[in-house]
């Protein structure tokens, strides 16, 4: 209880609320025919496609991307184990934003289907933990999940360098929670929406509902005990904070969602 205390104080609004709205992007799909590298039994779930989601954030004035989706290479290819009918990039345009208006960007890690258009994002400010820009721009090489041509435009430009949960804006209304574990810096997006409530996206730290019920951990993940570790905090946190849970990848959730150019406030 003691670990989540501090984040329970910092998740505290503040007196006059922000402006928040959320916006969900589809950014593509992933299809295996094999879910056994994520820590599961092809018996255990039915499941073989995942959602790949990006996300808008508005608070008052400010614009925050969170994830970025799958390459920008993969938009219209039919081949291979991805689907991506049309560019994050297009789909800001539909709405009027280009990839200059956005002032913060961050990923829930840097695997290559959370920073597809990281690229263009280079006059935004990134909020990243200190151990994930060690491992995605120091040694990409150690993990065969980072692409860093994805994101290496974003190398020398403005940083917010993290060690733990962050307040993004200060207001306890948009909250960086550190759960590591899948990679050295994985981290999570705590929202505290005015009308649909409070709500946690996943990022990767489960990749299906059987992950989250099962407990299992992914075969290539950075660290086993981390990464259960995080599953009891982010757990823990859900209860006293009565978040709503999004697994990012759930097929399941994003055909139950509202779409962009809808947002949730």
């Amino acid at each position: 209880m003691r670990r989540i205390l501090s984040v329970l104080i910092l998740l505290a609004s503040s007196s006059v609320q922000a402006d928040l709205k959320l916006t969900v992007f589809d950014c593509g799909q992933l299809i295996f025919s094999d879910v056994s590298a994520f820590g599961l039994s092809n018996k255990e779930t039915a499941v073989r496609e995942l959602f790949v989601p990006c996300y808008l954030i508005q608070h008052d004035e400010h614009l925050m991307v969170w994830d970025a989706g799958l390459p920008l290479a993969d938009v219209g290819q039919t081949s291979g184990n991805s689907r991506y009918e049309k560019s994050f990039l297009d789909q800001l345009a539909d709405i009027n934003i280009e990839p200059s208006d956005i002032d913060l960007v961050a990923f829930s890690h840097m695997h290559y289907d959370h920073v597809g258009a990281a690229n263009a994002f280079t006059d935004s400010t990134l909020l990243i933990q200190e151990t994930e820009a060690v491992a995605a721009f120091e040694h990409p090489e150690d993990n065969p999940v980072f692409r860093a041509e994805l994101y290496n435009a974003l190398r020398n430009t403005n940083r917010r360098s993290l060690n733990g949960d962050y307040d993004v804006f200060g207001d306890g209304s948009v909250r960086i929670i550190s759960a590591p574990g899948h990679t050295p810096g994985h981290q999570v997006l705590y929202l505290d929406l005015s009308n649909y409530g409070p709500l946690i996206l996943s990022g990767d730290l489960y990749h299906f509902e059987a992950s989250r019920t099962l407990r299992r951990v992914p075969g290539f993940n950075t660290n086993v005990e981390e990464t259960l570790n995080s599953m009891d905090k982010i757990e823990e946190l859900l209860v006293t904070s009565g978040a709503t849970f999004w697994i990012e990848h759930s097929k399941q959730l994003a055909e139950s969602l509202n779409l962009a150019p809808a947002f949730y406030d």
